[in-house]
C-alpha cells in the first residue's frame, strides 16, 4: 500500500505541472488541478494511522522528493518547510492511529492544513532575504502581507486535504468493512460445512 501512495502522490503532482501530457491527463483528468489541491498531506495523515510507523514518515517525503525531481528543486528553506510540514502531518496520524474517530480525523486533516500554511509562507518570507528582488520585506508586514497573500492557496490546501483525507480514509474503511463481511460469511459457510459433515 505504501508504493500505491507514493505513486499516487508522485502522479497527481506531476499532472498539475504537466498538464500538457496526455497520458497523465487521462489517468488523472477527473482530479482537480488547483495549486496546493494535493494528496500529500492526507498521504501522510493515512500513513500514519494504517502504515507501519515508518512509513508514516517515509511515504509523504519520498512522495514529494520523487516528484521534485521530475518537476524541479526550489528554495532549500522553503523545500524544507514543506517537506517538514509533511512529516508533522505523519506525526498527527500516528496520534491518530489510536484516536481514530471522524471528528479527529477531520481536524487532523484541517490541523495539517494549518501547519502546512504556517509553516510554508512563514519559510517562504524567512528566505526572501536570499533573493535579490525580495517580494516581501525582512519586517513584520512583510510577514503579514505573506500571510495575508497565501490565503487563496490555503483555500485550496484545506479543500484538498479534506477532499484527499475522504477519499483515502473512506476507501480505506469502506475495505475493511467489506473485508469484514466477507470473512464473517466466510465464517458462517465454514461452519455450516462442518456441521453437515458432522451430520
Amino acid at each position: 500500500m505504501a508504493y500505491l501512495l507514493i505513486l499516487v502522490g508522485i502522479l497527481t503532482r506531476i499532472a498539475t505541472h504537466f498538464q500538457n501530457i496526455d497520458w497523465l491527463a487521462n489517468i488523472t483528468g477527473f482530479l482537480p488541478h488547483l495549486p496546493n489541491f494535493a494528496p500529500i498531506a492526507a498521504i501522510a495523515l493515512f500513513s500514519g494511522v494504517y502504515l507501519n510507523k515508518k512509513w508514516a514518515i517515509i511515504v509523504p517525503v519520498l512522495a514529494m522528493f520523487l516528484s521534485d525531481i521530475l518537476i524541479g528543486f526550489y528554495s532549500p528553506i522553503i523545500m524544507a518547510s514543506v517537506y517538514g510540514s509533511f512529516i508533522l502531518v505523519g506525526l498527527i496520524g500516528l496520534w491518530l492511529r489510536r484516536h481514530k474517530t471522524l471528528p479527529n480525523i477531520i481536524a487532523g486533516s484541517l490541523t495539517g492544513s494549518v501547519i502546512f500554511f504556517l509553516v510554508t509562507n512563514f519559510a517562504m518570507w524567512a528566505a526572501q532575504g536570499a533573493f535579490p528582488q525580495a517580494i516581501y520585506p525582512q519586517t513584520w508586514q512583510g510577514l503579514l502581507d505573506c500571510y495575508i497573500m497565501g490565503l487563496p492557496f490555503f483555500r485550496n490546501t484545506i479543500a484538498g486535504d479534506l477532499f484527499y483525507t475522504g477519499a483515502f480514509f473512506g476507501l480505506m474503511e469502506v475495505v475493511v468493512l467489506i473485508s469484514n463481511q466477507y470473512k464473517t460469511k466466510e465464517w458462517h459457510v465454514f461452519t455450516r460445512v462442518g456441521r453437515e459433515r458432522v451430520r
